[in-house]
């Protein structure tokens, strides 16, 4: 009777697993007991060899509906590893069971090819796009709700002057790469007890461009780029909110050669106003009004973002009541329309009365009885009605 674990279990999969499936959970497991991961570890190598052995009897469907039948017995001489396939270099036939074999499976994984597949292609790395800037600016509510044009200061690379970006000397260039030879990538193989693997990795001395410079230029030390301090004028749009952000296209830090800018991006603070609140594109408005304006009605003065404008309260006007002023709110971003103003009084009580005051109150007060206060009147029912109640 063989030892060895069922197929199945050693890759984690249930019997009716599909062929994705199966493949899904092969590449899992090879990548994490692959030899270059777990170098001089043997433990990983044994498991990596298993993992590899129930792969390649259950991706072939022929071997698969043996092994379901006969289970190990049922492979063996098959082309299996007791057989004559084994792991004489994976680029043999035997793998391409309907998975595309271990050649696309460790090309995903490692980035390169095994022994006999002619692995893995250039790894030259292009240029680099520049970084991305993010600052703020600071603006007043009116500027925020009617638009205004900033002058801001940007520090940021920018290209150097004396060597126009490409970071030779002025004079010389660059030269390939001795070491990846332009490729930007360097290929080792490995011996394993599987066979030659071999991986692609990102060339250490021109980092993946396959370019070096022999001569750099004195000003920039080879980067091609200097911090430089830059004056740009932004065109804040009226009816921007706090928080909000303007992008400026290509006015971010300096890409390689070949490769464009990063942007900018304006993040916009206004500060808050000292009589004006907004909510979205309208404004709100509290003004105190005094009980004789309230209770006669009066003309008053009301600020708006375009002026002051006249508005009449109606007499009996409550503390609290809240008009609007149509059109009077802020610029909507998109369109020419505008938010509402909404403006609510309050009714405010004087605290210090003369006598003379206090007796026309009181006069007042004995002329007018509990028919003008109809709120007070309505409340003093409720109560009573429910104290009655509990009697």
């Amino acid at each position: 009777m063989s030892g060895k674990r069922d197929y199945y279990e050693v890759l984690g999969v249930a019997k009716g697993a599909t062929a994705q499936e199966i493949k899904k959970a092969y590449r899992k497991l090879a990548m994490k007991y692959h030899p270059d991961r777990n170098p001089d570890d043997k433990e990983a190598e044994e498991k990596f060899k298993e993992v590899n052995e129930a792969y390649e009897v259950l991706s072939d469907d022929e071997k698969r509906k043996m092994y379901d039948q006969f289970g190990h017995d049922g492979v063996n001489g098959q082309g299996g590893f007791g057989g004559q396939g084994g792991f004489g270099g994976f680029g043999g036939g035997g793998f391409s069971g309907g998975f595309g074999g271990f050649e696309d499976i460790f090309g995903d994984i490692f980035g390169g090819g095994f022994g006999g597949f002619g692995g893995g292609g250039s790894a030259r790395r292009g240029p680099q796009r520049g970084a991305d800037i993010r600052q703020s600016v600071r603006i007043t509510f009116e500027e925020a709700a009617k638009g205004v044009k900033k002058k801001i200061k940007v520090t940021r690379n920018d290209e150097c002057d004396n060597c126009h970006g490409t970071g030779c000397k002025p004079g010389t260039s660059k030269k390939t790469c001795p070491n990846c030879h332009g490729t930007g990538s360097i290929r080792s193989v490995q011996k394993t007890p599987f066979g030659n693997i071999a991986t692609n990795r990102t060339c250490p001395t021109c980092g993946g461009t396959g370019e070096i410079i022999d001569t750099p230029c004195n000003v920039c030390g080879g980067k091609g780029s200097v911090r430089k301090t830059k004056t740009i004028e932004v065109d804040i749009p009226a009816g921007i909110d706090d928080g909000q952000m303007i992008k400026l296209a290509g006015q971010g830090e300096f890409g390689e050669p070949g490769a464009p800018r990063g942007n900018l991006y304006i993040v916009v603070e206004v500060a808050p106003h000292p009589v004006f609140k907004r909510d979205g594109y309208d404004i709100y408005l509290e003004i105190p009004i005094t009980f004789v304006q309230a209770a006669l009605g009066d003309e008053i003065e009301v600020p708006t973002l375009d002026g002051k404008v006249k508005y009449s309260i109606p007499e009996g006007t409550q503390s609290g009541t809240v008009f609007r002023l149509k059109e009077k709110g802020i610029k909507r971003m998109r369109g020419n329309s505008k938010g509402d103003q909404y403006v609510k009084v309050s009714v405010e009580v004087p605290k210090k009365l003369n006598e003379r005051q206090k007796e026309i109150l009181r006069e007042f007060a004995g002329e007018c009885g509990s028919g003008n206060h109809e709120k007070k009147k309505t409340f003093s029912e409720k109560i009573e009605n429910f104290f009655g109640k509990k009697k």
